[in-house]
């Protein structure tokens, strides 16, 4: 194991306690569901002219990812807000995908027949998300795929707070959620996986002391988690990117993309190739940054050198 690989992860998101607020939740739910999506979408520009006024760390933390995604050598409070302003629909838009509303959105799916044929066998398949856009738009795919199952991979803390979300917004959605740290996680994805569900990962946050990889990423290298990849290798399973990107109105563009076939890779070449789907991975979120920039809700520093986190996460994590 490589120096590189046993450093602490960059700017730790997990050391920041997240704002959210169950009855904030509650509230948006009330407005969005009895008033409706145009009501609710009033409220965002108001949520994310606070954030860009009140919250400093949050501005820089946006500034920074822009001037390398846009390639601007000054952004201004424009394009920071639109950014938070993008993180804020995303979110509202969860109160309806999670209610299967998906009659209120112009779904657009590329490339979804690489997901049609690694799901046809029943043996299951990873996905590699990110923070971007939203991962919650999948579940339109539902309505194409009756039986397809969808279970997520995440840290404890935000497997807690999605359940919790998931009870306030509606009672009878059913998500599978496995939370990681636990001595039988690995054994519950295995389950998963052998069940024929799309297990689903997010791999560009990790945990305090987790390993990882450097990888260009927008420019610079930055630290990408092993763990997800690694994960995969063991299980012997493919892997899709997916990014569900938010492009405004009511407009959702669904992404896969082909990053990894770990059936047919044998123990001695495993961490070869690992490395490999990192880069790769690292590759794709690269273009769609490029090409969607204010879809990414990493608000912290990607780049920056290990050191001891802020006090506060400016912007809610989005799970």
């Amino acid at each position: 194991m490589s120096d590189a690989e046993t450093r602490p992860a960059q700017a730790s998101w997990r050391q920041r306690p997240e704002r959210s607020n169950m009855l904030m939740l509650r509230i948006m739910t009330w407005i969005s569901l009895r008033l409706g999506r145009a009501a609710g979408r009033c409220v965002l520009y108001g949520i994310a002219a606070y954030f860009l006024l009140a919250n400093a760390a949050a501005r820089r933390a946006s500034r920074a990812y822009l001037q390398r995604a846009l390639d601007l050598p000054r952004v201004g409070w424009r394009h920071i807000f639109r950014h938070f302003l993008s993180f804020a629909s995303c979110v509202h838009d969860r109160v309806y995908l999670i209610n299967d509303r998906f009659n209120l959105f112009d779904i657009h799916i590329h490339q979804e027949h690489l997901i049609a044929e690694l799901t046809a066998d029943r043996k299951g398949v990873f996905l590699m998300g990110a923070h971007m856009g939203s991962f919650e738009v999948l579940r339109s795919i539902g309505r194409r795929r009756p039986g397809m199952r969808v279970a997520m991979v995440m840290f404890e803390e935000n497997a807690r707070k999605i359940n919790a979300a998931l009870s306030a917004i509606n009672p009878a959605a059913q998500q599978d959620i496995v939370a990681l740290g636990h001595a039988d996680s690995m054994l519950k994805v295995h389950e998963l996986i052998e069940g024929g569900s799309v297990v689903g990962m997010l791999a560009d946050r990790c945990l305090n002391h987790d390993s990882t990889r450097p990888a260009p990423f927008l420019g610079e290298p930055a630290e990408f988690p092993v763990g997800p990849f690694r994960m995969a290798a063991i299980l012997r399973r493919p892997v899709l990117f997916m990014v569900g990107l938010y492009g405004g109105g009511n407009r959702y563009d669904i992404h896969f993309e082909t990053l990894a076939d770990f059936s047919t890779i044998p123990a001695g070449a495993r961490e070869a190739a690992v490395q490999a789907a990192m880069a790769r991975y690292a590759q794709l979120l690269d273009a769609h940054c490029r090409a969607a920039p204010y879809n990414w809700f990493n608000f912290f520093d990607f780049w920056q050198a290990a050191s001891p986190a802020p006090k506060a996460n400016p912007v809610p994590p989005h799970a």
